[in-house]
Formats: structure tokens, sequence, C-alpha cells
């Protein structure tokens, strides 16, 4: 489910393209402070050796020494890590305090007039950074070596904290930019949620066709989704159309036949009354289920199921006015039915119909939904049917009892029509004493 989810690819995409431009920009500028830090570190060097080289001179008797302090409290203080030595020939002849009673090691490289930097360990183990230079004080011919040595930790110190400061500023940056990156998604998928909502106001009846304003690169989605529905419903027009321009065209010789069996007598007449009678059942019944199943698959189809009851109840206690039969229906309001009107009236109106033939005094219609499904109960206080006949009497033509006025072909209409949209009727005992019948058929969205 997730792989198929437009705002989760989008998420993740962006996603991961976020942390690799994030680490590689972290990565970049922690290397970048990095090297300005050692650059700094070794340029500081460089002019502390600069300043030991100008305060030293030699002593009558040939022996550096310095006129004035260097400048940096750290060389006074004992393995401070900040140290200066000045040797001549790998024998040392001046150092730092700090340094006390130890000695740089300095190197051998060959004179040159710019400064030799190396990283070597100094006192107590200390990684130190060396500068060293080689130089000939006014006075003397001999070279001196000069060399002037800084703790490196400062040096990871400074980057550890600059390292640490990155972090947190990039995680917020990073944080920042997915909750600017969910709010954008949110906004530019807006238009798909529109058009889903328009689509569900088509599928449940309450637009014929999808309204609105939408972005370019939606517009052709929905024009072409309203041209479908357009041609949707001009194939299912035209589908009624030659529905009943058959019923006309087939009715009309077979009323000539039944007018004609009547006004003669004898077998022959019998006989063709009898089976333009039944091609006449038959047409309706196949007519009805051909209009029924294009009906069962159009969109938009909705149908108010607690209205239809409370017409048929009207309709019903005046048809039975004689036997005094209450009708209660119990339908919660926006119950709605995913199918045409006349086909919940038929199947609905069987039922309630054939409950009040049966029934004593009273008849009661309910209704509610389960999930995609809604139920509609007809229940009656009559004698009610044993469980062997209940499947006997969805039989075409079939009666239990001929005292009872009545085709036998309404409970199979109903079942065929319900399984027409996907739905059922099923019977069983009712609570008031007699038969329930419970009619299942697909639901319609709330309006």
């Amino acid at each position: 489910m997730a792989a198929r989810s437009l705002a989760l690819r989008l998420i993740v995409g962006a996603g991961v393209w976020i942390a690799v431009a994030l680490l590689a920009g972290g990565f970049t500028l922690s290397r970048l402070f990095e090297d300005t830090v050692e650059n700094s570190f070794d340029a500081r060097l460089v002019v502390l050796l600069e300043s030991l080289v100008a305060v030293a001179e030699l002593t009558p008797e040939g022996q550096p020494q310095l006129t004035r302090s260097v400048g940096e409290p750290r060389f006074d203080q004992s393995y401070s890590g900040w140290y200066w030595e000045i040797a001549e020939n790998g024998k040392v002849l001046l150092r730092s305090r700090s340094l006390w009673d130890q000695d740089l090691p300095l190197s051998d490289k060959t004179a040159t007039t710019e400064a030799y930097r190396h990283d070597v360990i100094g006192p107590d183990n200390q990684p130190l950074r060396l500068v060293e230079r080689e130089i000939t004080l006014p006075g003397s011919t001999h070279r001196l070596r000069f060399g002037v040595a800084g703790e490196t930790g400062e040096i990871d110190a400074a980057v550890r904290s600059f390292n640490t400061t990155l972090i947190w500023s990039l995680g917020l940056l990073g944080l920042g930019l997915i909750v600017a990156l969910l709010i954008q998604i949110r906004f530019g998928l807006q238009p798909l949620r529109r058009i889903r909502r328009a689509i569900i106001a088509v599928r449940t009846g309450r637009a014929q066709r999808l309204e609105g304003e939408f972005p370019l690169e939606i517009a052709p989605l929905s024009n072409e989704l309203n041209v479908l529905i357009e041609h949707n419903a001009a194939v299912l027009e035209r589908a009624r159309t030659q529905v009943s321009n058959l019923a006309h065209a087939l009715k009309t010789p077979l009323s000539v036949l039944t007018n004609e069996s009547n006004a003669a007598e004898g077998p022959l007449a019998e006989t063709v009354r009898r089976q333009t009678a039944s091609m006449r059942q038959q047409i309706d019944h196949y007519l009805a289920r051909a209009r029924t199943a294009a009906a069962a698959r159009v969109l938009g189809v909705r149908t108010e199921a607690d209205a239809v009851a409370e017409d048929l109840r009207r309709t019903l206690e005046r048809i039975h006015v004689d036997r005094r039969i209450r009708i209660e229906t119990k339908l919660p309001a926006g119950l709605a039915f995913r199918g045409e009107r006349q086909d919940l009236e038929e199947m609905l109106g069987n039922l309630a119909d054939n409950a009040c033939k049966w029934a004593k005094s009273q008849v009661s219609i309910a209704g509610r939904r389960e999930g995609s499904r809604i139920h509609l109960i007809v229940d009656d206080d009559g004698s009610g049917l044993l469980a062997a006949q209940r499947d006997q009497v969805f039989q075409r033509g079939n009666r239990l009892d001929e005292s009872v006025p009545g085709s036998g072909h309404g409970l199979a209409i109903v079942r065929e029509i319900a399984e027409l949209y996907g739905g059922s009727v099923e019977l069983g005992d009712s609570p008031t004493g007699g038969l329930r019948a419970t009619l299942t058929l697909p639901a319609a969205d709330a309006a």
C-alpha cells in the first residue's frame, strides 16, 4: 500500500535528497572549518617564530639570548603545550621555561628560507605542531635552528565544538525542510483530494459531473472523466430507448394475437391465448432485467430508502384499508440505496405487499447500514412459513396458498433484481410471529 502512495513517494524521494545534501554540505563545511583553523594555527606559530627570531641576539661569548619576552605567557608555564627552542647542530642552546628539562624533536632538514612545519610528540606525549627555521644571527657565521611548537588539541577542540554546532544546525534545518516539504505536498496534492470529492459526489448521485476549477495538470483528467460520465449516461439512455422500442415492437403483434384469440373459440384459440400471455410475461421480465442491469452499473444513481418506504406505506394502507393493516416504517434518515428508485420500489413493494397479504394486523419496514450494504427488513405478524417452504416461494409462478390473490412471481422478481445489484433476499422468522424478509443491497454514500 505504501508503495502506491504518491505523497509517500514524494516525501521519501525528497527526504533522501535532503539528507544527502545536508550530509555532503555538513562534511564540506566541517572540512573547510578544520582547514581554516589549521591554517590559522600554523600562521600563529609562524608569527611566534618570527617574534622569537626578532628578540634573539648573541652574547659576546656567542651564546643566544632574548632581549625581551616573545609575547606568549604560556611559554613560561611548565608543560603548557606551547614551547620554543634554539639549537645548533642538534645541541640545545636555549629553550622556553615551559619545556623545563625537555627538548623539542627538531629536525635536521636542509636549511631553507621557508618555515618547516610538521607534527611531533612533545612532553607528556602531547601532540604538537612544530614550526622551525634556520637563521644566521648578526655577528655570527653559524646557523641556528629556531623552533616554536603548539599543542594541536586546540585545533581538535575547536573542530569538535564547530561540528557539534553544525550537527544541531543542520538537524534543525533538515527538520524545517521536512516540515516545509509536508506542507508543500499537502498543498500541492489538494487538487487531487478535490477531484476525489467531486468523483464521490458523482458516484453518490449528488452531482451529474465533476464541478470546479482544477490546475492545468489536473484539468485534462477532469475533462476526460466528465466525457466518460456523459458517454456512460448516453449509452444508458440509448439502451433504455432500444429496450422501450423493442417492447413496443413486440407488444403490438402480441396484442393483435391476443385480440384475435379472444374473438375466436376452440383449442387453437385457447393455446394462442396461453402462449401470448406467457410471451408477454417473458418479455416484461427480460426487458426489466435488461433495464435493471444497465441501471446497476450507471454512476450517480442514488435512492433514499426512507422516502420509498414512506410512499409504500401510504399506498399499501389504502389498498388494504378493509383489513385495517397497520404499517410502521423505521428507517434512519440518510439510508440510501445505490440504484434506481423504481427498482427499489418494485423489490421493497413486493416484499411489503406480500407481508400485508399474510399479516393479521401489523407490518413493519425497518432498515440499517452495515459497511457498504444496507439491510431492509420487512416483518409481519402472520402465520409465517416453514423452513422447507422458504426456497419454494422464490420459484417463479409457485404459490403455496391459492386463497390469497397473486401471481407467484413477486418474490422471484425481488430476488432477480437484488442479484443484478449484487444483493440478496432472505426469509426467516419474525419476532412478531410471522415471516421476516431481509433485503440486502449496495449502499450509497451519505449525501
